[in-house]
């Protein structure tokens, strides 16, 4: 990738943040006194995508900017207040705005007068006569070009950015004849110098210049990491003298950037600076990296294990090497998956408006609570998120909940709720999406489905399994078809991205009350800190985050099932046994071999409890998840496999699917059908 091409790519990712800041600002403007902050930032979130989209020619995305930004800067005087009309255009606007720098990203041009209608809005409401002024001033400044002495000296986060001032100077040359005299009374002796201070700055006399905005524009990225004083110059006595023999540059012609004559031309002359704290990397480079580490735990794993068998006690400082060495690979692989993880408040904040844009479609009135922004979750994951809640939040708004009028009419608030929530559970993350609208009719879903033939007339459902059916394809309750619902895809879909995912989804209704939908999910795809079990020989790991604790029981503890299965009385607690090998198809020796064996109690993800039956406990162990949809095909009661240190590949026990899986029937039945 050339110099080029990275600056573009590091322009279009800043672009996107300022969308989706500039987005969360504007979708909380409401008629009446403005925010001056809230509107600046606003304003220069715009201001910061026209003036790179400048840099690099994307001529349609400036001029649209510009008299955008021209209104926003209007918008964020004193005493300006917005009209009834200015959230919704701000919006509006801003989603123009973001269509022009995709299009800019993709390298295609926007279908022609994409823009048109939204300028045409934003200059009625700036008025003609603030246009023609605008435009008689720009003339005048135009006419009368003006000598201007700028002294420029950068701090040291200016180079910690990466950021070159010989690239600054040769801008300048750009705007008129320019003279650059390097200042050196700042520069320490040689023993006193420090390579993490900025000592250079520069003295620059510029003639023929047409605003001094031209300049500002120069050092707008930089604004805040240098120290800059502009000064108008009337006669060659006010041009700063210095003993240092000057660097008299080319000359370039060059027309000046475009501006903008409201901005602002106060700068700070001294700030303090901090230090630079991220970088942008891109996601395949983090992914081989945990690949590669990854791979590194699993070679630590089996050479330590092979060389421990080696070494007796007398060994015991070579021992203790060794475990140091799976103590720092272990530190290492925290620190890499780290930096994979990211805060969910990046994926959240998009659902305000699409909570805003269907509740006005559909003329209903919502409120959208947000909990649990700060867990942090996979970065992969979160990019798989949006369009399964974008579903399930959209479901909510239109078959969830009621229409104004019913809603009261049924002694509820007019305005409907929908609570998007997120909190880790169990070394997995759990995303809820639920409303406080009519629930889910067991007899309507069930009418439906039989209607679509989706399940036989006769066939006799629980209320868990008819609340399921809404997963299924082709289901959809919806009377017609729109471009919101009606064509029974949506959570189908859900459904599918999730299993993708190596989660579940479930749904929870009460008629009257509300509809909440829940996804479980790994934190992580790629380790798990784990507990080595064996069961008929073979050996399995389960997540050791969902292990509650170990029981031996005692005879008189287990009980007999009607139709099959035992129980475990804990403490006054009743827990389900599921024997593991018997769920997994593997063929024991002694059928009552788990009698006498080991039940390590877990929990689902929904807190209830279910007791494993396994015959041994072989340890704790973090392993590295190997998909085994990815190479395979997804089976149920298995969340993945693990490379151990014996090179043997073992598979990651999914508490949910095995307590899922009915013990009643053969053993091989179930997981046959799935293998």
């Amino acid at each position: 990738m050339n110099e080029l091409e990275q600056f573009r790519k590091t322009f279009f990712e800043e672009c996107e943040e300022l969308l989706q800041r500039f987005e969360q600002l504007a979708l909380d403007l409401s008629p009446g006194p403005i925010d001056r902050e809230v509107m600046g930032e606003i304003f220069r979130s715009v201001h910061s995508i026209k003036a790179g989209a400048g840099a690099f020619g994307f001529h349609r995305l400036v001029a649209f900017s510009h008299d955008f930004e021209t209104f926003l800067d209007q918008a964020r005087q004193d005493g300006a207040t917005l009209t009834p009309s200015d959230p919704a255009l701000i919006v509006q606007a801003g989603d123009i705005l973001a269509d022009l720098v995709a299009c800019a990203r993709q390298g295609d041009d926007a279908p022609e007068g994409h823009e048109t209608q939204m300028l045409t809005r934003i200059q009625d409401r700036l008025g003609r006569e603030t246009s023609e002024a605008a435009d008689v001033e720009a003339a005048e400044i135009k006419a009368a070009p003006r000598d201007f002495c700028v002294r420029f000296k950068p701090f040291a986060s200016l180079y910690d950015c990466a950021n070159e001032p010989q690239l600054l100077l040769r801008a300048l040359e750009g705007l008129g004849a320019c003279r650059i005299t390097p200042v050196l009374d700042d520069i320490p002796t040689l023993d006193d110098i420090s390579g993490e201070g900025g000592h250079l700055s520069w003295t620059i006399e510029l003639r023929g210049v047409e605003t001094e905005d031209a300049i500002r524009e120069i050092f707008e990225f930089v604004e805040d990491e240098c120290e800059l004083t502009i000064t108008a110059l009337e006669t060659d006595a006010d041009v700063p003298q210095n003993d240092t023999p000057a660097r008299v540059s080319a000359i370039e012609t060059g027309s000046a950037p475009d501006v903008s004559p409201e901005r602002s031309l106060s700068t700070p002359q001294s700030v303090n600076r901090g230090q630079v704290t991220s970088i942008r990397v891109d996601l395949d480079r983090i992914d081989r990296l945990v690949d590669m580490v990854g791979e590194l735990v699993i070679a630590q794993s089996m050479a330590l294990e092979s060389i421990s068998q080696e070494l007796g006690i007398g060994n015991i400082r070579h021992l203790q090497n060794l475990e140091d060495l799976a103590l720092r690979t272990r530190q290492l692989q925290e620190g890499v998956m780290a930096v994979r993880m990211q805060p969910l408040k990046a994926l959240f904040s998009r659902f305000p408006r699409v909570v805003r844009d269907l509740s006005g479609k559909l003329g209903k009135s919502v409120e959208l609570v947000l909990e649990g922004e700060a867990t942090e979750v996979d970065k992969t994951i979160i990019e798989e998120l949006s369009d399964p809640l974008t579903h399930m939040i959209r479901n909510c708004i239109d078959h969830g909940l009621e229409d104004p009028s019913a809603r009261v009419a049924a002694g509820k608030p007019e305005q409907g709720t929908i609570r998007l929530t997120a909190e880790q559970r169990n070394g997995r993350i759990l995303i809820r999406v639920s409303d406080d609208g009519r629930g889910l009719d067991p007899d309507k879903v069930l009418a439906k489905a039989v209607e679509k033939g989706l399940v036989s007339p006769d066939e006799e459902l629980g209320s868990d399994d008819i609340e399921n059916l809404i997963f299924m394809p082709g289901f959809s309750t919806a009377s017609s078809v729109s471009d919101v619902s009606g064509r029974g895809v949506g959570m189908d879909v859900v459904r599918s991205n999730i299993h993708k995912l190596g989660g579940r989804v479930s749904v929870e209704s009460r008629v009257g009350k509300g509809t909440s939908f829940t996804l479980a999910l790994p934190l992580t795809l790629a380790v798990l800190d784990g507990m080595l079990v064996k069961a008929a020989g073979e050996k399995y790991v389960l997540p050791l985050s969902a292990i509650i604790e170990t029981v031996c029981p005692e005879p008189g503890q287990l009980r007999e099932v009607p139709g099959g299965g035992q129980v475990l009385a804990v403490r006054g607690e009743v827990i389900r046994l599921v024997p593991v090998d018997q769920v997994l198809g593997q063929n024991h020796e002694n059928p009552d071999t788990h009698q006498r064996g080991l039940v390590v109690i877990c929990e689902t993800e929904m807190g209830r409890k279910t007791g494993l039956v396994v015959d041994e406990l072989l340890g704790q162990q973090q392993v590295v998840i190997k998909s085994l949809e990815t190479n395979y095909r997804r089976i149920s009661g298995v969340a993945g496999t693990a490379i151990l240190g014996d090179g043997r590949v073992r598979l990651i026990l999914d508490i949910d699917g095995i307590a899922a899986i009915d013990t009643t029937r053969s053993e091989t039945e179930e997981f046959a059908r799935s293998a």
